[in-house]
């Protein structure tokens, strides 16, 4: 038996009870996208991606208990479908991945919204032999915009931040080797530590063409901490099955539990990927991140990339859907909110989607609203290890739908 969960990364599905503590107060993701843009995606449709419940407002005649106000609802779905509530503190990559694999972050992780410490930056000097430029909360495209000429003049390589924990290195690669870039995150990665701790350290190089034009690559790597508690992850790898990693999944559990991994150029590039992965002969999980959802066009405040990104997804559905094999399961589902309308330029505390297909799983099942992302790996745990482990927090729902 195999089963494949492939992330959304932030296609959230609307606000969470408590998203203004976050201030992100109205954010939806999904619905914001349709009402800028139309959505054809008939395959996610079919599966019920519109029919997932809902607690909206609407003034304008909306059916407002379905996401994104009804309009991509249809009369009989093929697939599992539900939303699921975020049980931990935060809002970001780490804290959602980790929740979908059963742990609860209870304290956020440290963010720095004014910059590192100097102390800090004084240590990352003398470690890296790299001076800095910026160090501060800051839209990755637009800030290689800002101090690229003086990076490239310099030397020195440009730090910042978001609303996220993350401790992000920008350069371009003919004046920062790729090598060093990664051997300077790492360094970082030690520093970041104690009461300097930090979620990832991310490097983020790119390309100057002969136009001027600034370019990040798909070179970006992560470093993050491990999970501080076994994972989905780490129970089926203890089950004897393989865990095979597509995109930054490996990075965003430090490889803990990972059998094997492989690296993707694009959301279009992950896909193919996991087609092929499930082509192999293997017992275990298939894990894939889609990140161009979130970093191309939500942290861009996109709607329309971030709606023919969707779209892209959609044609390709019916090709992994082919691929799988009679034991196959696959869960398709989101991590947190990235609202391409909203203010700012980071995460939207939002409810993430779940839909579900296979063989062996009944059709159009609602699952409703679940009361943490867990519920996902607790469900794909139970059914790997045939209900012999479990992971720390969620509730399996594999009883209602096989």
């Amino acid at each position: 038996m195999r089963a494949t969960i492939i992330v959304l990364d932030s296609l959230g599905v609307g606000q969470l009870p408590d998203a203004a503590n976050y201030g992100d107060a109205g954010a939806d993701t999904l619905g914001h996208i349709l009402d800028r843009c139309q959505l054809n995606i008939p395959n996610l449709r079919a599966l019920g991606l519109g029919n997932i419940d809902s607690d909206s407002t609407s003034t304008s005649g909306e059916d407002t208990s379905r996401v994104a106000g009804g309009r991509l609802a249809v009369d009989e779905t093929t697939g599992i479908f539900c939303r699921l509530a975020e049980k931990s503190a935060g809002k970001d990559t780490i804290t959602g991945h980790w929740e979908i694999a059963g742990i609860e972050t209870k304290v956020p992780f440290k963010t720095y919204h004014d910059g590192f410490p100097e102390e800090l930056m004084n240590e990352f000097v003398r470690v890296t032999g790299r001076g800095y430029l910026g160090n501060c909360v800051a839209s990755g495209t637009e800030i290689i915009e800002e101090l690229g000429d003086e990076h490239e003049r310099t030397g020195k390589v440009i730090v910042y931040t978001s609303a996220d924990s993350v401790f992000q290195v920008a350069a371009n690669t003919d004046v920062v080797p790729l090598e060093e870039l990664y051997d300077i995150c790492a360094k970082a990665r030690q520093l970041l530590t104690g009461k300097y701790s930090c979620g990832r350290v991310i490097a983020r190089p790119y390309v100057k063409d002969p136009d001027g034009k600034r370019t990040r690559t798909a070179d970006r790597h992560d470093y993050a901490v491990s999970p501080p508690e076994d994972t989905m992850l780490n129970l089926i790898s203890d089950a004897g099955q393989t865990v095979y990693a597509i995109g930054k999944i490996r990075d965003i559990f430090n490889g803990s539990g990972v059998a094997e991994a492989v690296h993707t150029e694009s959301n279009d590039d992950g896909v193919t990927k996991t087609i092929e992965a499930l082509g192999m002969d293997f017992d275990g999980l298939i894990f894939t991140n889609l990140v161009d959802f979130d970093s191309k066009y939500g942290h861009r405040r996109d709607p329309e990339g971030y709606a023919k990104a969707i779209e892209d997804f959609d044609v390709r559905l019916p090709e992994i859907l082919a691929a799988m094999k009679e034991d196959d399961v696959l869960f398709m589902c989101s991590d947190h909110g990235n609202d391409p309308i909203h203010t700012g330029f980071d995460h939207t505390r939002e409810y993430i989607f779940c839909l579900g297909t296979g063989k062996m799983l009944k059709n159009g099942v609602n699952l409703g609203t679940r009361s943490s992302f867990a519920d996902i790996g607790a469900t794909v745990v139970d059914m790997l290890t045939d209900g012999a482990s479990k992971t720390a927090i969620g509730e399996s729902f594999l009883n209602k739908i096989r």
